[in-house]
Parts: C-alpha cells; sequence; structure tokens
C-alpha cells in the first residue's frame, strides 16, 4: 500500500472516530488538555501501526489505542496519584433515579444542574469504573466492543458496569444533598 492510500484509508476509517476519541481521553484524562495530548499521541501511534490494522470499522481500534496511550502516558500517573481506593462495602446503594423533560425555564435550569452533578459524580469514580461508563453510556459501545478495547473478559465488563451504575447512583444521591 503506498503511502498516500495508506493516508486515505487511515482518513476514512479512523478519523472520522476522533470526537469519540477524545470524550474518552477526557473521562480518563479529566482535563481537555492532557485529553488533547493522549488523542494526538494516540492517532500518531495509530498511523505508524495502521499497515497492521485488520478490519473496517476504525471505532474500537483507535479507542483501544487512545485506552492504551492514557494508560502509557504521564496522564494516568498525575491520576493515579490522585486515586482513592474504591471500597464496595461503603458505597453499596441500590437506589433507583427518574427524571422528567419539559420545555420551562425552571426544568431547563434543573437539567443543566442535574448535568453539572453528573459530571461532578464520574469525575469522583475510581478509573476503572468511569472508563466503562463513559464507553457504554455515553459512547455507546457494546460489551464486547468494551471487552476488546479494555482487553477484560465480558463478564469483567458486566460487573464493572453494575458496581459502575450502583456507585453513579451513590455519588449522585450524595451530591444531591
Amino acid at each position: 500500500m503506498t503511502e498516500t492510500e495508506k493516508s486515505r484509508r487511515f482518513q476514512t476509517l479512523v478519523l472520522p472516530h476522533l470526537n469519540a476519541a477524545f470524550n474518552l481521553a477526557r473521562w480518563l484524562a479529566r482535563s481537555d488538555q492532557d485529553a488533547e495530548d493522549v488523542v494526538q499521541e494516540a492517532c500518531l501511534r495509530a498511523y505508524k501501526f495502521f499497515d497492521s490494522f485488520q478490519g473496517e470499522g476504525g471505532r474500537v481500534w483507535l479507542l483501544s489505542i487512545v485506552r492504551n496511550t492514557f494508560y502509557t502516558g504521564s496522564a494516568y500517573r498525575k491520576i493515579q496519584a490522585q486515586c482513592v481506593p474504591f471500597d464496595e462495602s461503603l458505597h453499596d446503594y441500590a437506589g433507583d433515579m427518574d427524571s422528567s423533560a419539559s420545555g420551562s425555564p425552571e426544568v431547563v435550569l434543573m437539567q443543566r444542574d442535574a448535568a453539572r452533578q453528573l459530571e461532578q459524580a464520574l469525575e469522583r469514580m475510581p478509573l476503572e469504573f468511569r472508563e466503562v461508563i463513559v464507553l457504554r453510556e455515553l459512547e455507546d459501545l457494546s460489551y464486547k466492543e468494551i471487552s476488546a478495547i479494555a482487553e477484560v473478559p465480558i463478564g469483567t465488563v458486566m460487573s464493572r458496569l453494575a458496581r459502575a451504575r450502583k456507585l453513579l447512583a451513590l455519588l449522585l444521591v450524595l451530591e444531591a444533598k
């Protein structure tokens, strides 16, 4: 494959997924600047190793590279220094949340506040839980795709998602108080 063909194929298969790559990197790194660095490095790696890419969809492949780039980079080391271990016994909650929508200014303000609370709760989650929530709920990836990106069995993805959802619900309840 010539360099021109490689470049065209890369632009077609990988570059359309830059928003998803940035979204994942942003939630992992907790910083727009660090996320930009992670995505830039991931794109360089992806292009460098694009000849080894075998497939038609570049989304999962690119997100895997973004994840690996984050975990091998300085952004991850910064996050690790700030992390508090997750203790499931302290965060056991089986709550259920309900929401309604309307166009009134009050509801719009309440929705903005809820979005802010959600963002703060996601920021407080341990990295392994935040990662699966972002990939499943924000990027709408399947368990199989998340398993491939995170390099863990599907059962692990499912259990992390269940725990992440419980923790997220707890954090949202605590945030609302």
